[in-house]
């Protein structure tokens, strides 16, 4: 007992010894990314003598105290970040994020201090290299350890002992999934569970039950544990799981629990808490976090921006309209946005004024799946309309939607009302949870060419995978897409 104790207390110091080190390089590496953006954006510098003369100036005491100042708080970034926490159950990718929100906050921090403090040399060529190696430097030394550490881990070192609770089906194939991931460097030590009408199906797997609830105390002091993740159904063995995860957290051991407890498979997951009590919430997309925030920024930016460099598009659209056509130059229709919040969405008009009530007299000729309604040749649209059509024009004034908030420049399409009410699955609903968009993947995979079924799906697509990386692709792709005037009905 004794050597396993020591065993433990030596992991422990090894990583607070590697974690200390960490936080040295990272310090290092800020105050090379500072040299190298000073070097860089400040070329006077680079003689003998304005060396001198830089030096000189550094070391006045204020200029001191405000340097260590901006290291101290370069410091506190990257921990309120947990970059100094254990990453071995978070995506890599997830980390990089962190990586570079930390480095871009650090970053604008020193700028700010920089006029603040009349600093000369620090300024925007300055703020670009210094986030730029930052990342970049900051980024490749945590890859690199993550694959040392797996390097490692493989070859049986630097492993955590892991203990489940809960032979659930759920349970053994988070444990498969764990095991199947060796450089993460987790062994599976057993589950804990009663007898249930599973268990003879559990032993089939060939896992082992080291104990039952009862004996889980006296297992848990006795054996090297570091983590208990928590398998159990919500409704049977609240009880059970509580008492489990208090008896962890008194010995100090790190309690997880599988939070998909109502089997939402495509959904994730996020932890957050309101005055002290936690509480996990599920969704699908991107519900809220800094990304959003980015998404909404660029919305009103390029919707202002294409606003004003369309803006003799419009008037001449609008004169076009009102000498080739009688009636009003926009078309106002009802749409269902976010969570099918209601909204009026506007259009360059291009179908005749009472093209609503003729729709009826048309629904055999529909040539669209499903509850939409689409004609290619429809005999109700003007023929300015059909050029208007064929180029997108007709759809630059939901720009104002954009700026509104009703709308983004990239997001499913929002459907009238009519259409949804025929809707007769409800995956298909599913594409209410994000905000409406004046183009997405259904615009640049064939539009009107695909099938409704299709189109619901590649709608589905974009709402699981969504990224700001995603939304600048499509973005991209439409330009070509909107030229070609390619399935535009």
């Amino acid at each position: 007992m004794f050597s396993l104790k020591w065993g433990v207390a030596a992991m422990f110091n090894r990583r607070l010894l590697l974690v200390k080190a960490y936080k040295y390089f990272d310090l290092l590496v800020m105050l090379f990314c500072f040299a190298l953006a000073t070097w860089i954006s400040n070329p006077q510098l680079t003689g003998f003598n304005s060396l001198e003369q830089f030096l000189s100036v550094r070391i006045k005491l204020i200029n001191f105290v405000l340097f260590i100042s901006l290291i101290l708080f370069w410091y506190m970034i990257l921990n309120v970040f947990s970059l100094y926490t254990s990453r071995r159950l978070s995506n890599r990718w997830k980390e990089m994020f962190d990586v570079i929100k930390a480095t871009f906050i650090g970053s604008l921090m020193i700028y700010a201090a920089g006029l603040l403090f009349k600093i000369q040399i620090i300024n925007t060529l300055f703020l670009a290299v210094f986030w730029l190696s930052s990342s970049l430097l900051m980024i490749s030394s945590r890859l690199l350890l993550r694959k040392v550490l797996g390097w490692i881990r493989r070859r049986g070192r630097n492993l955590r002992n892991m203990l489940i609770v809960g032979t659930n089906p759920r349970a053994v194939d988070f444990a498969r999934k764990i095991e199947s991931k060796p450089e993460l460097g987790y062994r599976i030590e057993g589950f804990v569970d009663s007898t249930w009408d599973g268990t003879d199906n559990f032993f089939t797997t060939g896992y082992e039950i080291v104990s039952d609830f009862t004996g889980f105390l006296a297992y848990l002091r006795e054996q090297v544990i570091d983590e208990v993740v928590i398998s159990l159904p919500l409704k049977s063995q609240y009880e059970a799981a509580s008492c489990i995860a208090i008896q962890s957290q008194n010995q100090g051991i790190i309690v997880r629990h599988l939070s998909d407890i109502f089997d939402l498979k495509t959904s994730r997951a996020i932890v957050g808490s309101l005055e002290g009590l936690p509480f996990v919430s599920n969704y699908l997309g991107a519900m809220e976090g800094w990304q959003i925030e980015v998404k909404r920024l660029a919305d009103i930016f390029i919707s202002v921006l294409a606003l004003v460099i369309f803006s003799p598009i419009f008037l001449v659209t609008a004169i076009g309209i009102k000498l080739t056509s009688p009636g009003p130059i926009f078309f106002t229709q009802e749409r269902l946005g976010i969570n099918k919040r209601r909204f009026r969405v506007s259009k360059f008009r291009t179908m005749v004024p009472d093209a609503e009530k003729k729709q009826a007299d048309l629904e055999a000729l529909n040539e669209q799946e499903g509850p939409v309604f689409k004609i290619k040749k429809d005999p109700r649209i003007t023929p300015i309309g059909r050029f208007l059509r064929k180029s997108s024009i007709d759809e630059l004034p939901q720009l104002f939607n954009v700026l509104k908030g009703d709308m983004s420049l990239v997001g499913p399409r929002p459907l009238p009302v009519c259409d949804y009410n025929g809707f007769d699955e409800d995956w298909h609903r599913r594409r209410f949870s994000v905000r409406p968009g004046i183009t997405c993947l259904w615009q640049v995979t064939g539009r009107s060419d695909i099938s409704f079924e299709e189109w619901m799906e590649l709608d589905m697509e974009y709402i699981d995978n969504w990224s700001l990386w995603m939304d600048l692709k499509i973005l991209l792709l439409t330009v070509p897409v909107v030229l070609k005037g390619s399935g535009a009905a």
